[in-house]
């Protein structure tokens, strides 16, 4: 089951339409944020990486305020998932911490 809101009809011609601009606006904005990821975790500088890193959050709080436009406008669907399947993925990702030395609580 898709859960989403009542999609906003947008006129069709050959231009880019609304929708096609914020699904590239959003998509742009994803891979940005995952390249700044990458500089913050590859930077050794700390003022270089302090940089990295309010821009990065930048480009997140603008990913997530595109993603939040698009679902409002049901441009944007996510799955529901069932409470059994959450419970499931739930115990078996709190397995996993025990495995590691260094996750978990300190």
């Amino acid at each position: 089951m898709k859960i989403q809101n009542q999609e906003t009809s947008f006129p069709k011609d050959t231009q880019m339409t609304d929708r096609e601009f914020i699904t590239d606006m959003l998509t742009t904005e994803k891979y940005i944020t995952h390249s700044y990821d990458v500089a913050e975790n590859e930077v050794s500088h700390s003022e270089l990486y302090q940089d990295v890193n309010s821009i990065y959050q930048e480009s997140q709080d603008c990913q997530r305020k595109l993603y939040d436009v698009m679902f409002r406008k049901g441009l944007y669907a996510i799955d529901s998932e069932s409470p059994q399947k959450l419970q499931q993925s739930y115990q078996q990702f709190s397995g996993y911490s025990n495995q590691f030395p260094y996750s978990g609580t300190h």
